[in-house]
Formats: structure tokens, sequence, C-alpha cells
């Protein structure tokens, strides 16, 4: 398993910790005082994943295993651009030539936008590109939360209308509905599902 940025866990329905998957491993470990953590759910705090953590060994066996690939080579400088030896071209823009084929009609409407065919495509393009960020950022969300809702509350009561103004993106209705579950477990499902709408959950 590929360690995770930022884990979760809760004792039930108590969150007992939150932050990097070493840390939190070597948490559950201690507090559990065993290898394995029956009763205690551990997930990926963003994308809702629920995880299984081997907890046999010692610390620092656990650190090793869960501990973020690449910590030191974070440290390190990264590369600047000016160290980079530029090619010909455009290099501070990064343009690249390739043919593109369109029908005589759609040049025509490209040559007479401002700037010309390019600057018209590369508008277009980033438009383009902004509006599937949007809604692929919107279903990751919805997915996150609903892993999250279906590991933990379940067989709850208003899970199946808290999932339906999920996907409808109504996150007042969401709330009403979220609102008598326990309070760890509500709060991290809002923050999955409205992240713009919650507070961030204290570290």
């Amino acid at each position: 398993m590929t360690a995770t940025s930022t884990a979760i866990a809760f004792d039930n329905t108590t969150r007992i910790a939150i932050g990097a998957l070493a840390d939190v491993a070597l948490l559950i470990r201690r507090r559990a005082g065993k290898p394995t953590h029956e009763g205690v759910h551990v997930f990926d705090a963003v994308s809702g994943k629920q995880l299984y953590l081997d907890l046999g060994g010692s610390d620092a066996d656990i650190f090793a295993r869960y501990a973020a690939p690449g910590a030191e080579a974070a440290a390190r400088p990264a590369t600047t651009a000016s160290d980079t030896p530029r090619g010909p071209g455009r290099p501070k823009l990064g343009v690249v030539a390739r043919e593109v084929t369109l029908l005589p009609r759609h040049w025509d409407w490209l040559s007479a936008q401002p700037g010309g065919a390019s600057v018209a495509l590369r508008k277009l393009v980033e438009d383009a590109r902004k509006t599937h960020e949007q809604s692929g950022n919107l279903r990751a969300t919805q997915e996150a939360a609903y892993r999250f809702m279906s590991a933990m509350a379940g067989d709850w009561r208003h899970f199946e209308e808290a999932t339906r103004a999920l996907y409808a993106g109504d996150a007042m209705r969401f709330g009403e509905l979220t609102e008598s579950w326990p309070p760890d477990v509500r709060n991290h499902a809002r923050q999955l599902a409205f992240p713009a709408a919650s507070p961030p959950s204290a570290t």
C-alpha cells in the first residue's frame, strides 16, 4: 500500500488522530498495544478511502512502512528553470508547434478572433480545461464523501437522504440531515462533501 498524505482515524465514532499516515499508524499501535486495529477505522482524509494498516514490528518498522515517499528529496532545493538548459524556440512560454486540421469555416472564425487563430485556440483550450477540472473535482469530492459515509454511517438514520443531498449539491440539506450524527463523523463528512462550506478539521 502506498503512503497517503493525510490520514484520519476513528475509535468507534470518536476521532482520535489526524495527520501524516506514519504518525497516525504509530499512535494507533501505541494505543492498541497490538499489531491490529480492530474497532479503529482509518481513512485517507482526502479521498475517503478506508485504510487497513499493518502495525507489526517496531516503531521504526511502522514509520518506515508508512512514511511518505520522497520526503528527503522534498527537503532538497528544487531545480529552478534557470538551472535547466534552454533549447530553441520560445522556452519561456513552452510553445510547441503541431498540426491542427480544421474545416475552412473553423479557420475563418479563428482568424477573425482578437490575436488570431493561435491566441483563440489557446483560450478555448484553457476554458475547456477549467470546465473539465471543475467537473472532475466535484465528482472526486462527492465520491470521497460517499466512501467515508458508507463505511461510517451506512446504516445510520438519514444516510440515504444525505447521500441524495450530497449528489444534488445541496449543502444546507446535507447539513440538516447529518446534524444528529456523532459530531466527529458528522464534521468530517461535511468537510469532505462541501469543503468550501465547512471549516477545516483541527489537526
